[in-house]
């Protein structure tokens, strides 16, 4: 690509269409090819003095064509697409490079999106995902489509905007830094492409901020791709980007959705049938209480799973559809496309401990991130993991992130109150964050009912009680 610098000084936005370079034709003894304006290229508007256009010099019909060709070549030139001309959404693959129908399914609804943008450019769109996923491709093609219809749109990747920001400090430079600055920021459309892989020096943080401050209190139309999760970038342009007054956060793929899904035993068929269609409200040998006590928990999941938001804690005996409910709510949300890790606690712990090992294959940081920062978690069973030190510490430090992040959370258990650590019980029962739901039925499982079952009072205080 050529330097945006250079760009800029040979092609100004603001010229007027006016100063176009047509050449006038040669004088031949010939009749003139055009009776206006006879062969010149360009006309003076009859007016009387005095008014606006007096003067001006318009070019005329017969060169229109040339005109809307050169204008094109200069907004081409002045996008910066360089190669990524050949991004277009004629070229993309509608479904995306995954095999699975959800996913396909989630890359389509981002085409679709996109190219409403391209078609209308208004607010933010910011594509979120992996790298390879598709972001690129879907940002090169809203540029595209906008030079396509003779619209201005300005594409720069991110380190690479820096780097031409700095070089304009260079005495040779042949443009102020102030010019390049003020191009990009107040540009009509501007793609900005892989936030989040620039350098973290001050100065660089300081110069995104301004421009994507500039453009949000504006309202500038803007695109931005990320392979960074929104929580992983700085916490003033994360505020930007994730303002839902004025920006869409497209999620394009998950990142490593798969690999944690197969980890935490969602891959596992059993679990794949647990969804809220076989969920059995009736239960087994239940009274009306009881069945009142299931209808209530199965509502209760079906509006979380349909907005995730705060915690989710589900208590009863063992067999009484916790896990079901729980693992509905997980299929539930994969089935709309949207990234959850479902697993049982301490199944949950072993994989962690797994990481020491030297053979392993992921870091424990890495595993331990991607799981505290789950966009919904599912901890299934709580109080059946071994109670070492270890053991405490780690879901402590696993619950307390997401609690003061505020992290959409759902959590089983069958233990009383008092057998959990108290650092966790005050923040399961912080009636701020999360709701507290005993399920107060005989089990499901014909091996654990009793032949006659006299009613005994709960031992799981209500919500918002120990």
């Amino acid at each position: 690509m050529e330097r945006l610098g250079d760009i800029f000084n040979q092609m100004r936005i603001r010229e007027a269409l006016a100063a176009i370079a047509v050449e006038p034709a040669e004088e031949t003894a010939a009749e003139p090819r055009c009776p206006q304006c006879r062969d010149a290229g360009f006309l003076r508007r009859d007016v009387p003095l005095g008014h606006p256009d007096f003067g001006k010099i318009i070019p005329c019909p017969c060169r229109q064509g040339e005109v809307e060709r050169l204008r094109r070549e200069r907004l081409e030139r002045l996008s910066n697409l360089g190669p990524l001309k050949r991004l277009t959404f004629d070229s993309l693959v509608r479904h995306g490079r995954s095999a699975d129908p959800v996913k396909q399914a989630q890359f389509r609804r981002c085409v679709e999106k996109a190219e409403a943008f391209a078609t209308n450019p208004s607010g933010w769109l910011v594509l979120v995902g992996p790298s390879g996923s598709g972001k690129t491709h879907l940002a090169a093609a809203i540029a595209n489509a906008r030079l396509a219809q003779g619209e201005p749109a300005v594409f720069a990747v991110v380190p690479d905007l820096l780097d031409h920001l700095r070089a304009t400090f260079s005495p040779t430079s042949e443009i102020a830094y102030d010019d390049l600055f003020e191009w990009v920021r107040t540009c009509p459309l501007l793609i900005l492409d892989d936030l989040g892989t620039q350098s973290s020096t001050p100065w660089a943080q300081e110069k995104l901020f301004q421009v994507l401050n500039h453009r949000y209190n504006a309202r500038l139309a803007t695109v931005v791709t990320t392979n960074h999760r929104l929580e992983e970038l700085d916490e003033r342009l994360r505020s930007r980007l994730a303002d839902p007054s004025l920006s869409t956060v497209m999620l394009i793929e998950e990142w490593e959705l798969s690999d944690l899904q197969r980890l935490g035993g969602m891959g596992q068929a059993r679990l794949r049938e647990m969804t809220f269609e076989a969920f059995n409200p009736a239960g087994m040998r239940a009274n009306a209480h009881e069945r009142e006590s299931l209808a209530t928990a199965l509502q209760r999941a079906q509006a979380f799973a349909s907005a995730p938001e705060g915690w989710l804690v589900l208590v009863g005996k063992p067999g009484t559809g916790k896990t079901h409910l729980a693992a509905s709510i997980a299929n539930y949300r994969h089935a709309q496309g949207h990234p959850v890790f479902f697993v049982v606690v301490p199944d949950l712990l072993d994989y962690l401990r797994a990481t020491y090992a030297p053979d392993s294959n992921v870091s424990y940081d890495k595993l331990f991130e991607m799981i505290r920062a789950a966009p919904l978690l599912v901890l299934d069973d709580l109080g059946a993991q071994s109670s070492t030190p270890w053991a405490q510490e780690k879901l402590y430090q696993l619950l307390n992130y997401r609690y003061n992040a505020k992290l959409p959370t759902v959590v089983t258990t069958n233990v009383s109150w008092d057998q959990i650590d108290a650092r966790l019980r005050s923040r399961l029962l912080d009636q701020r964050l999360s709701f507290t739901l005993e399920i107060n039925a005989p089990s499901y499982r014909h091996d654990e009912l009793p032949p006659s079952r006299p009613r005994a009072s709960s031992r799981y205080p209500r919500r918002g009680q120990e």
